[in-house]
Parts: structure tokens; C-alpha cells; sequence
């Protein structure tokens, strides 16, 4: 195992920890709600409760995004921690929209949380008149108080509909999709560069439906900062992990990293460095019922772009000559 020095705010890093955190304070949450109806505060849950209906659809309708709350210094103590930064290899116009894909997933997809959800690496005056959403899990949005807290990030709901709505009202709208969704953190584990792309056509549809430039971005070190135990497709825990998944839409993991003491082992990350590399634009034509021939096109031409864009950097941000970049 690595030899790390102790992290000092390994506090912030918790917060972090989110889809497990999410579905924790989804049963901590609600029964406390329903617990506060029988009491003097009962104004309270009750009046939640209405607003939580009447703003139904707004996870899907672009969302209720917070400067305060990606402003928030403790994004900069996570930032600083591993540290994360972001490099830019082409200015984005704000006269189009944008469908960005994010690799690699990893376990906790820190690069593309600190780098697109807030605003600690400056992203806003890196890329000028560009306002990003990073995409995920639709069930997310239907747990009270999270919800809120997902939309003040500009994080949105990866649901069909909710794509449609940023990619067609207004210009300078990117939407950050990980690509390779929740199976590809099973890949993650460290010195590995292996990618679920190959059948992964949606998102290129969407992209032609909209006529929104398709942006390949690679994160180095994602997969770097924590071991993950894999466990055979035969084993009972890689069947329980399936079911987890089909409960939850999520695999529960079984990693670790460093732990609170010296030396010691736990859940916080290994403080080894992340970029987030974006990539030049490709231009998509807008066509509203794209044949499989053309998403084959430019999907072939996005994974060509992909991996350009590794190659270039691979050995300046930590990886060897030989390392290859693989799709499945």
C-alpha cells in the first residue's frame, strides 16, 4: 500500500463519499419528515412537502443552480487535497451547446465532480459564457433536501427529457455525461485505462438530435486513488453487487485507501494528483432522426478523438509509453 502523509481536512473528503451518502440520508431523511408531521414543527415537513411537488419537474427543466454553493470553500480544501486541476486544449464558444463525454467513471468520480460541479479549479473563467451540468443517477432527484442540493451544483438528471431541455433552450449549455455509467467502476482499479464505449451509441444520438458539439475529456488519475477488491462472476458478492445494483442503479464497491491514523487503512483517497483533460470539439450536424449509419459515423470518430486525446497526454500526466487506452 502507498505511504501517504495524513491528509488534514480528510473532514471535507466525506462529503464526497456521495452515492452511498445519498442513500443513507435517503433513510434518514424521510423517516425524520414523516417523524416531524406528528409534531409543533409539522409547518415545517408540510410546507416542504408542497414546494417538493410543485417543483417536480425542475430537475428535469434545466434546474435551480446555486454560485453561492459552487463557490463553497470546502471544494477548494478537495481540490487542494489530491490536488485536481483541469486543462484546456480549445476555447468552447458560447453560441452552440455542448455534449461532453466523461472518462473514466472511477469509484466516486472526483475529477468531474470538483472540476464541473463547482467552481474550485475555475472552471467559469477558464471557459467563459459556458455553463456545464454534470449528469447523473434520475433517483437522486426524487429524495427530498438532495435534490436541492444536486441542482445548486448544476448537477442534472441523466433522464432522457432532461438532456433534451438543456441541449434546446438557449446556447452555451454543456452537458457532462459519464459515458460508461455505473458498470464501469467496476474497471476502476489503479494502472488500468479500460473504458465501456464501444456499444455506448446514445449519447451520440442525442448529440445529432440537437446538433450539440461532441467533447471527448479524459481524467488522469482516477482511477488511481483508491484499490478495489474485484471479486470473480461466479463468487456470491459479485451476484450481490448485481442485485445491489438493480435495487439502486449503482454497484456497491468494496475499496479502500487510507484511513485516519498513519499508515492505516480506510475510505479516504490516496492524495495522488487529477486532471481533467478536455478535448477540442468535434462539430455534429443537427439531424432530428439520425440513421444507425451516421451515430456509427461520428461515434467512430468521437472514440478516434478519445483516444487522441490519451495519447497526447498520457505521459505527461502519469501514465507510461506503453499504457493503452482500451474500449469495451
Amino acid at each position: 500500500m502507498p505511504c501517504f502523509k495524513q491528509p488534514k481536512h480528510f473532514q471535507s473528503l466525506l462529503l464526497l463519499h456521495w452515492p452511498l451518502s445519498y442513500l443513507a440520508l435517503f433513510w434518514i431523511v424521510q423517516p425524520l419528515f414523516i417523524y416531524l408531521l406528528f409534531t409543533s414543527l409539522w409547518p415545517l415537513p408540510a410546507l416542504y412537502f408542497v414546494w417538493f411537488f410543485l417543483d417536480w419537474k425542475t430537475p428535469e427543466q434545466g434546474g435551480r443552480r446555486s454560485t453561492w454553493v459552487r463557490n463553497w470553500y470546502v471544494w477548494t480544501q478537495i481540490r487542494d487535497y489530491f490536488p485536481i486541476t483541469i486543462l484546456k486544449t480549445k476555447d468552447l464558444s458560447p453560441e452552440h451547446n455542448y455534449l461532453m463525454g466523461v472518462h473514466p467513471h472511477g469509484l466516486l468520480t472526483f475529477g468531474a465532480f470538483c472540476n464541473f460541479c463547482t467552481e474550485a479549479t475555475g472552471f467559469s473563467k477558464i471557459f467563459p459564457g459556458i455553463t456545464p451540468h454534470l449528469a447523473t443517477l434520475s433517483w437522486f432527484f426524487k429524495i427530498p433536501l438532495i435534490r436541492d442540493y444536486l441542482m445548486a451544483k448544476g448537477v442534472c438528471s441523466v433522464s432522457q427529457p432532461a438532456i433534451d431541455y438543456l441541449l434546446s433552450h438557449g446556447t452555451g449549455n454543456l452537458v457532462g455525461i459519464v459515458v460508461g455509467g455505473v458498470g464501469e467502476a467496476l474497471q476502476s482499479v489503479p494502472n488500468t485505462t479500460t473504458l465501456i464505449l464501444q456499444k455506448r451509441k446514445g449519447f451520440v444520438r442525442t448529440a445529432l438530435q440537437h446538433g450539440a458539439h461532441l467533447i471527448p475529456t479524459f481524467t488522469f488519475g482516477e482511477t488511481e486513488v483508491y484499490e478495489q477488491v474485484l471479486y470473480d462472476k461466479d463468487s456470491w458478492m459479485y451476484k450481490f453487487q448485481s442485485c445491489f445494483r438493480r435495487l439502486f442503479g449503482f454497484y456497491c464497491c468494496v475499496f479502500y485507501g487510507l484511513g485516519f491514523s498513519r499508515g492505516s487503512t480506510g475510505l479516504l483517497p490516496y492524495p495522488l494528483p487529477i486532471t481533467t483533460v478536455v478535448g477540442e470539439p468535434l462539430p455534429v450536424p443537427k439531424i432530428e432522426k439520425p440513421s444507425q449509419e451516421v451515430v456509427d459515423k461520428f461515434h467512430t470518430l468521437y472514440m478516434e478523438a478519445l483516444h487522441k486525446l490519451f495519447e497526447q497526454h498520457k505521459t505527461l500526466l502519469g501514465c507510461s509509453k506503453t499504457q493503452k487506452l482500451l474500449f469495451l
